[in-house]
């Protein structure tokens, strides 16, 4: 494990940051990244010397993580990264589906002109990620932009909230299929700028639909073939 960390990029803790939110937080990011990847073991001496943190703010977000489905920990072992079924991902990815939709469909009614123009910027941003070499962590951050834009000119507070609740494993699921699943998403991405662009609510909720499904089925597919060939 200290390899891993070691390689990734530093997640210090900032120190005027709640401590305990902020460790859990920077855990998080280490799993989201995949610098600490699914089944891995969980060293609190490691993780807290990397944190520059005490081990006992460590302990305290292992046990959060447990309880929000990032960590197993298991009696006499440790704690281990948890590796997702691909029923936890279809069941997240679904419900993901039902609020990007309605989100596109909102964003549709609610886009103004200048919002229109940020979404081709960030468009933008996704295409040159992919034209420089499908950079991962660019790509997801690029993906992450332009969906949390989308939900912002949706303007439902409600509907903000649930997203977020999802967006980081959304994140996880998502990183090992960014680049390949790259090109055909950001072409379907084009697609649902134009539809908010013209205020097309139905045809915008309906390309959001087929893009999450997807997404969600690519995922689906990279896992089967992952197993079969093990």
């Amino acid at each position: 494990m200290r390899e891993a960390l070691t390689a990734a990029a530093t997640h210090r803790v900032a120190r005027p940051a709640p401590l305990r939110q902020a460790v859990y937080d920077a855990l998080i990011e280490l799993i989201i990244s995949g610098s600490l990847t699914p089944g891995q073991h969980l060293v609190e001496a490691e993780l807290a010397e990397h944190l520059g943190v005490s081990r006992q703010p460590v302990r305290e977000a292992l046990q959060r993580l447990q309880t929000d489905g990032w960590v197993d920990l298991r009696p006499a072992q440790g704690a281990f990264v948890h590796s997702p079924t691909e029923e936890e991902a279809a069941q997240l990815l679904g419900v993901r589906s039902v609020l990007e939709t309605y989100s596109a469909r909102l964003a549709a009614g609610n886009a103004k002109p200048e919002d229109v123009e940020h979404l081709w910027k960030l468009q933008q941003a996704g295409i040159e990620a992919l034209a420089a070499g499908g950079d991962v962590e660019r790509l997801v951050t690029a993906n992450t932009a332009l969906h949390s834009f989308i939900t912002s000119i949706a303007a439902n507070a409600v509907l903000a909230e649930l997203i977020s609740q999802v967006s980081r494993k959304v994140r996880w699921y998502y990183t090992p299929i960014a680049k390949p699943r790259g090109k055909d998403a950001w072409n379907e991405h084009a697609q649902l700028i134009k539809a908010i662009a013209k205020g097309d609510a139905e045809r915008a909720g309906e390309i959001m639909r087929k893009h999450t499904e997807r997404t969600g089925d690519y995922r689906k597919a990279v896992a089967a073939g992952a197993t079969a060939l093990s």
